[in-house]
């Protein structure tokens, strides 16, 4: 993709001198992320059993994997966003964060042992920890504010197509190599090549004007009210949100048999992919409170379904509504967030945010897991959809709409 000559040396963002090249940096990130989901979603299903028949391990050292790779990673979410922020460079810490992870996804297959899988895992996690908080701010300032919204569920859209795909390429593998789970892996690392390739080729994240050198303290403080109190809410959903993990538990319950959980899982997929564009889009115009309210809700009744009984009508039912929940979730929160901080701020603002909501999944997780052991599914998914009601009320009463205008920096 050619860049304008007239701008080589200029630190404004891609839409400044050419709306379309804002728009096809946006397009450009989706299929990143979309080759990178893809490579992703076709580990996740195959990981456990590579973990525990392959390197014969215990279903403990599964979760260990997984909680200290993710928690650990959290951290370093804050730093690359603050410090994409301070040297105006957004495009580095992506190439690296995607290229750290591209080699331990193919290096994985190789793993002789748990602990090596422990290592590779969590310098995946650290790939994704790198490169999100810049992503998300370079997604904002490539285009208009009055184009957030479609710029956000654009993203989201392709990464959820990636996540959809990625699952029925593990199937069709597992089918056509039987047993044999390291080929995945390596294979695995094909389609984070090509989103390798396409960001090095076609993103154009020109350098910006580095902010005041100020310290991360300083920086997290100068984000304001508005942006913080954004982060409780989010934070508290995130807590009744736990791991998909129990929801796919629930739907095993519900009699649908071995083929028919991961069916459900890609109409959630499809469901999510097809409608996050068109509501992206949308919260453009009417404004993210009603979306976020909404997603929240129907996060609430869908929980309520599955405590409520395990058929295959109630899954099936609380997995389409999850699905528009999703489409309705994710883009508006990070649009949102891009509408409450300045410009020079926004790495810093999306490191603290996926920090914050990352850091939440293993304690979630953990609690929703000894409810299920100690009281049953019910309670799990009662509590879960009470902490999505209580994000709902807190949401209302912390950035109420006649707000709206206040909260944004540009109109302060």
């Amino acid at each position: 993709m050619p860049s304008d000559p007239a701008l080589p040396h200029t630190p404004a963002a891609p839409d400044a001198g050419d709306p379309g090249a804002g728009r096809r940096n946006v397009l450009a990130l989706g299929w990143a992320s979309l080759f990178t989901d893809i490579s992703t979603e076709m580990i996740v299903p195959v990981l456990p059993a590579f973990v525990t028949s392959t390197l014969r391990a215990s279903v403990a050292s599964l979760g260990v994997i997984e909680g200290v790779a993710e928690c650990t990673a959290t951290v370093l979410r804050i730093f690359s966003g603050w410090l994409s922020d301070r040297i105006g460079r957004r495009k580095p810490f992506m190439l690296f964060g995607y290229g750290l992870s591209t080699a331990a996804k193919g290096v994985m297959g190789l793993a002789g042992s748990w602990g090596a899988v422990l290592a590779l895992r969590f310098s995946d996690r650290v790939g994704k920890g790198l490169r999100n908080p810049p992503r998300d701010a370079l997604i904002a300032d490539s285009v208009p504010a009055a184009r957030l919204g479609w710029a956000f569920g654009l993203h989201r859209a392709m990464d959820s197509i990636g996540a959809a795909i990625g699952p029925l390429v593990a199937y069709a593998m597992l089918r056509a190599f039987q047993g044999e789970l390291r080929r995945i892996f390596v294979l695995a690392a094909l389609p984070a090549v090509l989103a390798m390739i396409v960001l090095a080729l076609f993103v154009r994240a020109p350098r910006r004007a580095p902010a005041q050198p100020r310290s991360l303290g300083a920086e997290l403080g100068g984000l304001g009210a508005p942006v913080y109190r954004f982060l409780a809410v989010a934070i508290v959903f995130s807590l009744g949100g736990s791991s998909m993990a129990f929801v796919l538990l629930r739907a095993g319950q519900a009699g649908l048999g071995p083929a028919g959980v991961p069916l459900v899982y890609a109409l959630y997929n499809v469901v999510y992919a097809s409608l996050s564009w068109p509501i992206g889009a949308w919260s453009d115009t009417i404004g993210r409170r009603p979306l976020l309210i909404a997603a929240y809700a129907l996060f609430a009744a869908c929980y309520a379904l599955l405590a409520w009984q395990a058929t295959a009508a109630v899954v099936i039912a609380a997995f389409l509504g999850l699905g528009v929940h999703s489409a309705l979730l994710e883009g508006s929160q990070r649009t949102m967030l891009a509408d409450l901080v300045a410009k020079e701020r926004r790495g810093t603002a999306y490191g603290l945010y996926y920090a914050g909501v990352g850091a939440t999944l293993l304690p979630s997780s953990i609690v929703a897991g000894w409810l299920w052991d100690r009281f049953g599914p019910p309670v799990t998914f009662a509590v879960g959809g009470a902490l999505a009601s209580l994000a709902a009320l807190l949401f209302l009463i912390l950035l109420p709409a006649r707000d709206e205008r206040r909260d944004r920096p540009s109109a302060a």
